[in-house]
């Protein structure tokens, strides 16, 4: 960025990942980045993304044919005018993000290169470099003062290599990025050491050695404030400091231990001590020597090339028997070295995966921002990564040989044949987000669905926002509020023009299961592609997938954490076969009337906003439409009739406001209902010293009696609230205001003449049981309501008002949630009713953007882990075409690159279920029935009786129930037709049954048997 402000849109979902201060010191740093090829590009662009202050690019090559399957910023037209990479790459880095400064450096680096020009950077990243000028570099950046980070990181083959070297003692802020967890206390002990129980048995989540804090303890008040080391002993307690002084009171009761973050020294060795003992991450523990086989191929493939002075040919079985005798001289520690891998190495490094360029890409680029930041664990102190499952099999060394064309860098890698299969391929994806931009980014490179067969479809039903333009790279300013399937199918179409793509705008669901994504639709693809942001998404496909029995790549990212997941029919599980954990949900007494975290403040704030900007003008509306004139309301209510929605509709046309005052009046009246009688009603309800029924304080941890607020309007939080409250009223209710109306000063002048209502004690119960749900606390009305509502109508009917009743019958403009325009007060309603409820409550405040995120349900998003979950994604893809691969070759992936981290792991197998000896079926299977216009229901049962001896028991389709023996008359059904009972539309060839069996075991307890899915042909 170009100066210490923070576009709050276009980094919205960043910021919730890195955080402010984070945010500012990239602001304020220079990287230089080292070579401009397919890895190199994929690192600028995330880097860009992110938002430095400048970005220096240094590569002095031309752009050649072979940069077009993995540069997307290279063109044809670029290779024939013989342009430099760096110059072409940095026109569109700098469309990426105009807060970045992008420059360029075309002189070579090498080891005559005066490296005193590093010095206006904080940070170096190297590429395509020899070993020897990476260890000229390092140690240039290692003894500058201060040190200058140094990363170097190479893509060979299918073979990635990540180092990193930031320094003696490089300082990290925030090692995990994680929010800092909280208990409650329920009980520490009076002992040496001391023993802290959490509330409820509530697990704490604490590791050994994390610091914590404590405040609100009471008798052991010595405790608070003080920072103590912990050590873990249970799931639900932790040992502290030895508390059995006299320094320590007995504990009484209350009390919250927080997390302490403290910064964490770590200290880096230098590339030359580390080439001879790395210290590796090992991404895949089924591979676990192959990190350390793999380093001894790079520096080989460095030693072959300075001693040749030149790389090994592609596939040379003479340059790979030289390769090996190096290894062997160069290996001192592996006792066993997989010699295959090392070949592998040998034979595809003049070539160049895209998928791995991605990962390797997001990978660097996020050790940039550890380096640039503080923020995160980095890197200690390599990673290798390989894609060797891609290498075929049966080799043959003209499958391997370039042909001059823009794939050559994938040929050299999985060979002509794979080529040919991926540019026939059909695939589906849906979402066109991040992850669906840098996905097609991949597709484009590999030359995916070019060929005669080909296509690729993608569907997104969303418009592009500014706040996109942070981590969905194909878009532009000039794309804002266009639709992104069809403008990210422009976008890669400019990077490799074959591609036949066809871009939709249908959203995946129900609603478009029969009219456009319906089962032939599916039949024509080859892999289905999920780029979702929503789980309800992902298992909606993930059944069709399964019902269509089609392979599905499924993958999402959350901040610096990613998954990937590889469906294959009748191989491996799906999605839905394991379920996340469900969100926590708060007690509705606990919202409504005892919050005891600022969580709890914000949930109500929402629940508020949505009760009083969208239900009850949805109800308002509903109710003038559905009951006619308020004359005919009346007599209704006179004759006692019920009328839904009657009390809340009335309240609201009486107090409808139609001016600006009227807005402001209701939100002042609002602040002293919520944040002050609410208050004193509760204490009136439950005196400070209320006791339970066993003799304990009814107000104890986690429970706190509120304090009632008295209203300032010299407070900026109690202004922002009456404004956006006011504002908001105006824009349901039609009511017209200026920018002018908004200014505080405006706002007072009104409030001087509002007058507030006192406070009147009432005997309205509050609820106090955890168990209760919000519609067993339903207000119920009589007596006095109905007549009070009577009156109301009357009221407007009499026009005691001054306004005419068309304008109070009027309908309302609910509004809809909206969380990222900070310009339509919703986030500053919320936030400041969040706030203000946790004052009363005598709960710490929070800051806007993290009130912002929990109440817009916000996923925090950062470019880097997009685009390596996508390279994992795409790695997998080309694999799950080969039908006959085992379930081995293919990898899952959870990733977190704050700490980092990165699994692959084989998939879950699909599990199989045993009808009976000899007869099991897994989710992957169906049962097919072809029938004719003559096939009876009888015979549809017979057909299962003499194929597997089973007696159904039930026939179901969807919710109607075809056949269910002890229904009444289903017995009769039998010699019906099973088209008569089943109805098909015309064009319907058949239908999908649920059956369950009879189980013959003798056991009356045991229950009917489910059978796989039954799907009947009609035979028409």
């Amino acid at each position: 960025m170009a100066s210490e402000e923070i576009d709050d849109t276009l980094y919205s979902r960043q910021r919730y990942v890195l955080g402010d201060s984070a945010m500012k010191r990239m602001a304020q740093s220079s990287v230089l980045l080292h070579g401009m090829g397919g890895l190199g590009v994929e690192i600028a662009k995330n880097i860009v993304l992110a938002g430095i202050k400048c970005l220096t690019i240094q590569d002095s090559s031309a752009a050649t044919v072979e940069d077009l399957g993995t540069q997307f910023f290279i063109r044809e037209d670029d290779v024939k005018n013989n342009r430099n990479r760096a110059e072409v790459s940095s026109k569109c880095l700098m469309e990426l993000n105009p807060y970045v400064s992008v420059k360029t450096i075309t002189e070579p680096l090498n080891l005559q290169t005066d490296l005193s020009y590093l010095k206006n950077y904080q940070c170096v990243i190297l590429t395509s470099c020899s070993l020897l000028l990476q260890l000229k570099v390092d140690d240039y950046c290692r003894n500058q003062t201060p040190p200058i980070q140094f990363i170097m990181s190479d893509v060979f083959g299918v073979f990635g290599q990540v180092f990193c070297d930031f320094g003696d003692e490089f300082e990290v802020m925030d090692t995990n990025g994680e929010e800092p967890k909280e208990v409650f206390i329920a009980k520490i002990s009076k002992a040496s050491p001391g023993v802290v129980t959490c509330l409820d048995n509530k697990v704490h989540g604490f590791e050994t050695n994390d610091v914590v804090t404590f405040k609100e303890v009471k008798g052991m008040e010595s405790l608070n404030g003080t920072q103590q080391t912990i050590k873990v002993l249970t799931p639900y307690t932790f040992s502290i400091c030895d508390t059995n002084t006299d320094e320590y009171g007995e504990y009484q009761g209350g009390g919250i231990a927080s997390q302490v973050k403290l910064p964490k020294i770590i200290k880096f060795e230098c590339l030359e001590e580390q080439l001879q003992a790395p210290s590796l991450l090992f991404p895949d523990f089924s591979k676990f020597q192959a990190p350390s086989v793999t380093h001894l191929g790079f520096l080989t493939l460095h030693s072959f090339m300075q001693k040749l002075n030149r790389r090994p040919e592609v596939w040379c079985p003479e340059d790979g028997d030289l390769f090996l005798s190096l290894a062997k001289d160069l290996n001192k520690e592996i006792e066993s070295v997989d010699e295959k891998l090392l070949q592998y190495l040998c034979y595809t490094n003049q070539g160049c995966l895209a998928p791995i360029c991605a990962t390797i890409g997001g990978f660097v680029a996020q050790e940039a921002l550890k380096a640039l930041t503080g923020k995160f664990t980095p890197l200690i102190q390599w990673l290798y990564l390989d894609a060797t499952e891609l290498i075929p099999e049966q080799q043959s060394t003209d499958q391997f040989k370039k042909k001059g064309d823009r794939y050559d860098s994938l040929r050299i890698c999985v060979g002509d044949d794979k080529i040919e299969q991926l540019a026939n391929t059909r695939l589906f994806m849906v979402g066109c987000g991040a992850i669906g931009c840098e996905m097609l980014k991949n597709y484009a490179l590999m030359g995916i669905s070019r060929g005669q067969r080909g296509q690729i479809t993608i569907t997104d039903n969303d418009l592009i926002e500014k706040s996109n333009l942070n981590r969905q790279f194909l878009f532009r300013p000039k794309h804002i509020r266009m639709p992104k399937s069809i403008t990210a199918a422009l976008s890669i179409l400019e990077i490799n023009p074959e591609l036949k793509i066809e871009a939709q705008q249908h959203k995946v669901c129900p609603q478009t299961e029969e009219s456009v994504y319906n089962d032939g639709f599916f039949e024509q693809q080859d892999v289905i592609v999920n780029a979702l942001d929503n789980v309800e998404a992902r298992r909606y496909m993930d059944g069709r997938c399964v019902i269509n029995q089609k392979p599905l790549l499924e993958s999402g990212t959350m901040g610096t954490k990613g998954h990937v997941q590889v469906i294959v029919p009748h191989l491996t599980e799906s999605y839905s076969s394991q379920r996340d954990p469900p969100d926590e949900d708060y007690p509705y007494c606990t919202v409504k009337s005892f919050p005891a975290t600022i969580e709890h403040c914000i949930q109500w704030a929402r629940d508020k906003f949505e009760q009083a900007f969208v239900q009850k003008p949805q109800l308002y509306n509903k109710f003038w439409s559905t009951n006619g004139d308020i004359n005919n309301i009346l007599e209704r209510l006179k004759r006692e009739e019920m009328l839904e929605g009657s009390v809340k509709v009335s309240k609201s046309a009486a107090s409808r406001p139609t001016t600006w005052s009227d807005c402001i009046r209701l939100a002042r009246l609002k602040f002293e209902k919520y944040f002050n009688h609410k208050a004193k009603q509760l204490i009136h309800s439950f005196p400070l010293d209320t006791t339970l029924s066993d003799g304990s304080p009814f107000w104890q941890s986690p429970k706190r009696p509120p304090a009632p607020i008295e209203f300032n309007p010299n407070n900026d939080l109690h202004m922002l609230y009456i404004q956006s409250c006011s504002r908001l009223y105006a824009d349901i209710s039609h009511v017209t205001w200026t920018p002018q109306d908004l200014d505080y000063d405006c706002i007072r002048n009104i409030l001087v003449n509002i007058p507030v209502p006192e406070f009147i004690p009432s005997d309205k119960k509050i609820e106090t049981d955890e168990s209760a749900s919000k519609e067993s606390n339903t207000t119920t009305y009589g007596g006095d309501e109905e007549q009070e509502t009577i009156q109301r109508f009357l009221n407007i009917l009499q026009n005691t008002s001054k306004i005419p009743v068309s304008v109070i019958v009027s309908n309302q403009s609910p509004v809809e949630f909206e969380k990222d325009d900070d310009n339509n007060s919703h986030i500053d309603f919320i936030a400041t009713s969040a706030n203000l409820r946790a004052e009363m409550y005598s709960i710490e405040n929070a800051d806007r953007l993290k009130i912002k995120r929990i109440a817009g349900r916000i996923v925090p998003a950062i470019a880097t882990t997009t685009a390596a979950v996508s390279g994992l994604v795409s790695i997998e893809l080309i694999k799950i075409l080969d039908k006959s691969r085992p379930i081995e070759h293919f990898k899952n992936c959870f990733l977190n690159l704050g700490l980092p981290l990165m699994l692959l792991s084989e998939p879950g197998p699909t599990e199989r279920t045993v009808i009976r000896e000899g007869l099991s079926y897994t989710m992957w299977d169906r049962w097919e029935v072809t029938g004719n216009k003559d096939f009876t229901l009888q015979q549809f049962l017979d057909y299962f009786k003499t194929t597997y001896g089973l007696e159904p028991s039930m026939v179901v389709h969807g919710v109607k129930m075809v056949f269910v023996p002890i229904m009444p008359g289903h017995m009769k059904r039998k010699p019906h037709t099973m088209l008569k009972l089943l109805k098909p539309a015309a064009s319907i060839k058949y239908m999908d049954l649920v059956l369950s069996f009879a189980n013959e075991s003798g056991n009356d307890e045991d229950e009917d048997i489910a059978g796989p899915p039954v799907r009947y042909y009609f035979g028409l």
